[in-house]
């Protein structure tokens, strides 16, 4: 569904844009490389990987206690224990085939994660027995297996570990370890290059000019591309001027798997980059029903995507989370971390325009009582970064609505970690 909209022939609803984006994008990244285990996480699997053995390479014990046969311990209590007699310790790292076999009547002391000896099929907890000499009491009995940790229990030799298109986390690299893997094949990194469009702007660094803006939008891109495992290539600032866009774009897309422009979206006499791209690139979407971030859109080129963005950087936040990281999802094949969300009470009516889904910044708050609280920010302009650094929430208003009611209960989707009390 599309609706007119002053300024834009059409806009497009952010789920129409999505689909067309799944359409119309078909570069895959296929490159692998073999990196360390220890510096994966955050990237994406390669391949399947498979278990190489049992894990655990042999029956283990679950606690620490007294290896046993279970049967031995059948009645006992603790007005009727059961007298075992001690035979042994078996010591961490010691090879589960030198182990002696135990005989009925005969428990061997064994630690968390030590080998379970032959004849053994069961272990008792230290806290349910007590040894006295070369004896031990047992006041409660333990069933055949209990407390025991079977070979193969965690992986089975053969059994897919982690699969291609997973994006790997901390406890991947652990189970990885703990099956004797240094290293792990990953697909590379996406590269992404952003092109900075708009004569009024200087870079970070540079001495200020009156009428100039620092590029502020560029680097908060590079930081996002570089959390979700991107590559960002810088192509620096451009003049407005068609032909220049034009052929940096065209140069850089032989090299990347997509680029980013920003600023000059619009539909204003200095918004350039629609004409600038559409003589290179078909033009799928230009203008998003979405409040900031209307001016966004994507080409593509031989199935490679080119985003248009705002140049203010609020609207660039939206229009990267809403375009670019599903296409990075779909060119490397996996699903990225949702944001957490969290509900609670507004307490201030928000408005929005009918037809458009409003991306509202919010201040999320834990009050007395410990009740969540959501306070709409009153300043809500594209370019007004501090209402990300003062509020810590998107609050988003579906187009069918045309706001919350104060009081009302809400789903907001949280940027940073909730504010005690009120005070951001």
């Amino acid at each position: 569904m599309r609706e007119r909209r002053k300024g834009f022939p059409r806009l497009t609803r952010i789920e129409d844009a999505q689909d067309m984006l799944r359409k119309r994008i078909l570069h895959r990244i296929m490159e692998v490389e073999e990196i360390e285990l220890i510096v994966a996480t955050g990237r994406v699997c390669g391949e399947d990987v498979r278990s190489p053995m049992d894990s655990p390479v042999y029956d283990r014990s679950a606690v620490d206690g007294y290896a046993a046969v279970a049967e031995d311990t059948f009645g006992a209590s603790p007005t009727n224990p059961v007298e075992l007699r001690l035979v042994g310790r078996i010591e961490l790292g010691v090879d589960p085939s030198s182990l002696p076999e135990i005989r009925r009547g005969e428990v061997v002391e064994v630690q968390t994660g030590g080998p379970v000896p032959l004849g053994a099929n069961a272990i008792i907890p230290f806290e349910h027995a007590r040894r006295i000499g070369e004896r031990v009491e047992v006041y409660e009995h333990v069933r055949p297996l209990q407390n025991i940790s079977r070979r193969g229990e965690d992986y089975r030799r053969g059994e897919i570990v982690l699969r291609r298109g997973w994006l790997i986390k901390p406890w991947h690299i652990a189970a990885l370890a703990s099956l004797g893997f240094r290293s792990l094949k990953v697909l590379r990194r996406p590269r992404v290059a952003i092109l900075s469009t708009g004569g009024e702007l200087i870079e970070p660094g540079e001495e200020p000019v009156p009428g100039k803006v620092y590029n502020c939008t560029r680097p908060m891109l590079q930081a996002m591309l570089l959390s979700h495992g991107a590559e960002p290539i810088d192509l620096g600032i451009a003049p407005d001027d068609v032909e220049l866009i034009s052929e940096r774009v065209s140069e850089e897309l032989a090299r990347v798997d997509a680029v980013i422009v920003t600023g000059g979206t619009s539909v204003g006499k200095r918004d350039l980059v629609p004409e600038a791209l559409s003589r290179i690139s078909e033009i799928v979407v230009h203008g998003l029903a979405i409040r900031p971030g209307k001016p966004a859109g994507f080409a593509t080129t031989s199935g490679k995507p080119i985003f248009m963005l705002s140049g203010f950087p609020v609207a660039a936040l939206i229009g990267f989370q809403e375009l670019v990281l599903p296409a990075l999802e779909l060119m490397l094949g996996c699903r990225f971390d949702p944001p957490p969300r969290i509900r609670g009470r507004l307490i201030r009516r928000v408005a929005s325009p009918p037809g458009v889904r409003t991306y509202a910044r919010v201040k999320v708050f834990r009050g007395e009582g410990g009740e969540i609280l959501i306070e709409p920010l009153r300043v809500t302009g594209s370019g007004i970064l501090s209402t990300l650094t003062r509020g810590n929430g998107l609050l988003v208003i579906p187009e069918e609505l045309e706001g919350f009611d104060d009081n009302s209960e809400v789903e907001v989707i949280l940027l940073s970690p909730l504010f005690e009390g009120d005070a951001a």
